[in-house]
């Protein structure tokens, strides 16, 4: 039973409202980060969801390039595919799962230098609904819920993995 309060039932969804930034220093330049988050191949290395990603033969890097990636949660794997949206080397990169046509989710990482090192952001932002994603409000923000907190264990992992090098 799901139960809802006056407002849910009056508001209708909008996938705009489901968005959130997370952000996290590390010990190096952002010529390096932006090197580490770009290469999608290695985004298994720190998150929890996220395996066997792969940029698509010849492809690499850049505004247009697609790659695949699979996925896991509560049990269940899935495989997208994304399209790279924005790639300013030492400053951001962004794709979106679905292509930029007609994309689901964009996930973006903007790069700061601070002192001797970068700020790291990471942005997840809901583009379109989709009942793959959920129906509800709940639904909706228990998905960013998750994200979030994926998004928060991808940067603290990246942080720490840096600092090891």
């Amino acid at each position: 039973m799901t139960i809802t309060n006056e407002h849910d039932l009056s508001k209708p969804l909008d996938a705009s409202d489901f968005a959130f930034t997370r952000r996290v220093w590390v010990d190096a330049p952002p010529p390096r980060v932006y090197d580490l988050v770009s290469d999608v191949s290695a985004i298994g290395r720190w998150s929890p969801n996220a395996t066997e990603v792969t940029f698509d033969e010849g492809a690499g890097p850049r505004a247009g390039a697609w790659f695949s990636g699979r996925n896991h949660k509560d049990g269940r794997q899935w495989t997208t595919r994304s399209q790279i949206v924005r790639a300013d080397p030492g400053a951001a990169f962004t794709f979106v799962v679905g292509g930029a046509e007609d994309g689901i989710v964009r996930w973006s990482w903007t790069l700061r230098p601070q002192g001797r090192g970068t700020v790291v952001e990471q942005s997840w932002q809901l583009l379109r609904l989709d009942p793959v994603l959920g129906t509800t409000r709940g639904d909706l923000e228990a998905l960013r819920d998750y994200m979030t907190n994926s998004a928060e264990t991808t940067l603290i992992a990246l942080a720490q993995w840096i600092a090891e090098q």
